[in-house]
């Protein structure tokens, strides 16, 4: 079976439009919520706490969307992780990547997202961020007057989970540019989230029925 490394629309409009959306808002909340917990003076509390409502409010409208295209379009199979690849992948990462070896996995068809990707978008669509919804939600509310029913759990304790789970995402947005600064230039890395064409390996049957069926996806149409 041969195989053809062809230039083809990997990231749809929504999806690039998506990320850098979640991209802008999420590093409005950061601003905002670090000038709210005092870590930073740049703004007001009052100005920090209706930034950080807003911000979240729309993130939240984003990520129903997000959610509904995923599941509508078939898109969520590109999360799903596996097992092929996924130790030479993490190795290539671990060690490999500091002598200059190529990167061991190349997207496909019907898998953009490498194993260790896909598991790590995973856990964060999964875990982190349902803990930023159940923690923000409710602080929300507090925020509304409409959180006397959480007297029970504490506001401290929402705290403490919403700040926990603000930390895991400055994790992973540290990892995810620094991982964009690895293997190919930072430039290459990006393009294809802004352009959205990126270089796929399909097998004859692939391209046949994209050539048929979906030749929109391909650079040269």
């Amino acid at each position: 079976m041969s195989v053809n490394v062809i230039k083809l629309v990997v990231f749809k409009r929504f999806e690039r439009v998506w990320h850098w959306s979640q991209m802008a808002l999420i590093f409005t909340l950061l601003f905002s919520g670090s000038a709210v917990y005092g870590v930073n003076s740049l703004m007001g509390f009052a100005d920090a706490v209706a930034l950080h409502t807003w911000a979240a409010i729309i993130l939240i409208v984003l990520w129903l969307f997000a959610t509904f295209w995923l599941l509508t379009t078939g898109q969520w199979k590109h999360y799903m992780p596996t097992t092929k690849h996924f130790f030479e992948v993490a190795r290539y990462y671990a060690y490999g990547i500091f002598k200059g070896e190529h990167h061991p996995y190349k997207k496909t068809f019907g898998r953009k997202h490498n194993p260790l990707q896909a598991m790590t978008y995973l856990l964060v669509k999964t875990i982190i961020f349902p803990a930023i919804w159940l923690s923000g939600i409710p602080y929300l509310l507090i925020s509304f007057g409409m959180g006397g029913f959480l007297n029970d759990f504490g506001v401290g304790n929402i705290a403490l989970i919403h700040t926990a789970a603000a930390i895991a995402v400055v994790v992973f947005v540290i990892a995810h540019v620094y991982l964009l600064t690895t293997g190919h230039s930072f430039v290459e890395h990006v393009k294809p989230m802004i352009t959205g064409y990126d270089d796929v390996e399909l097998t004859d049957e692939e391209l046949a029925y994209i050539k048929a069926d979906e030749p929109n996806l391909l650079k040269d149409n």
